[in-house]
């Protein structure tokens, strides 16, 4: 005859066990967040905030230090800085920069990883060399740039009067439109494997069957990536314009390490750094800074609201 035995219920925790391990949790998760939290505000947030104290300043280089954090504050350095003409100059170029830039490296990676698409012997090394434009130390490749195109010795130059028949040289980086073209076509160069990276790891997700079933119903090569790949890269294309305008709307070493800003390059970053320390004005280079800043900002607005919203499909 088999009996059953009953264990004993184990013990019911004490009331409040559970909220007392949930606050330690939540303590020591503060704890490891802290550090992070410190960086950024002292590296991130309070020089955001007294760049944005100091465009209300009007103050010079020497002055900084015996300036207190509210004195005199004051519109005059947006005024000279909205009416000054070589604002809207270099804003301009900026605008004509960074658009351009953007297309052209957005178009190059896309153009990049569908040619590396399908598997190849060497296919991996190909992608390797891919990324050495973006690697590479500016400085190494900007001299690199410069050297080539010099109108004495550069071998651009020299290639043009042997083989095209150029009758003088050409002074890439220092005669307008010219330099304007060849900063543009850097920023293309050294950018473009950015894209080529997001696009690709986009590609390898794309449904292969989708493409063999648009083959069989008789779709050409042109209108299976226009109606097949096309769409399935557009959320990512999007998120690149972004990132790359962004990026490059801020850029300052790629031309000032190329034409210091000369020969109609002087985009709005190069403008701050020589207001910065050509005049040691360091309110207005704040106030052109975070004029440059609220620009951005409406930038990326319009690209939430009229591009993240429409992917949502809440």
């Amino acid at each position: 005859m088999s009996t059953t035995r009953t264990l004993p219920a184990p013990p019911a925790a004490p009331a409040g066990r559970g909220r007392g391990q949930s606050g330690r949790d939540n303590r020591d998760g503060l704890v490891m967040v802290l550090p992070t939290v410190v960086i950024v505000v002292a590296v991130v947030v309070v020089p955001v905030l007294w760049n944005v104290v100091l465009a209300f300043q009007d103050l010079t280089l020497l002055e900084v230090r015996d300036a207190g954090l509210f004195d005199a504050l004051s519109l005059d350095n947006f005024a000279d800085v909205l009416t000054g003409a070589g604002f809207w100059q270099s804003l301009w170029n900026t605008v004509v920069y960074s658009v351009f830039s953007t297309a052209g490296s957005v178009l190059v990676g896309l153009l990049a990883a569908l040619s590396l698409r399908r598997p190849f012997p060497g296919r991996g090394v190909v992608r390797a060399l891919m990324l050495l434009p973006y690697v590479a130390p500016v400085v190494a490749v900007a001299f690199t740039w410069e050297t080539m195109l010099n109108p004495q010795y550069g071998i651009v130059n020299a290639w043009g009067a042997s083989v095209l028949g150029w009758d003088q040289p050409v002074d890439f980086l220092g005669r307008a439109p010219y330099a304007m073209a060849t900063v543009i076509a850097f920023e293309v160069w050294r950018y473009f494997p950015f894209a080529f990276l997001f696009l690709t790891a986009r590609l390898l997700t794309v449904p292969r069957e989708m493409e063999e079933a648009a083959t069989v119903d008789g779709a050409s090569l042109l209108q299976r990536f226009r109606h097949v790949v096309l769409p399935q890269l557009l959320p990512v294309v999007a998120l690149l314009c972004v990132l790359r305008l962004i990026m490059t709307f801020n850029k300052f070493d790629d031309v000032y390490l190329l034409t210091g800003g000369g020969a109609g390059t002087e985009v709005a970053a190069v403008r701050v750094y020589d207001t910065l320390t050509g005049r040691f004005d360091v309110g207005a280079a704040a106030a052109q800074a975070l004029v440059l800043s609220a620009i951005l900002a409406v930038a990326l607005f319009l690209y939430v609201r009229f591009f993240v919203k429409k992917g949502d499909p809440s």
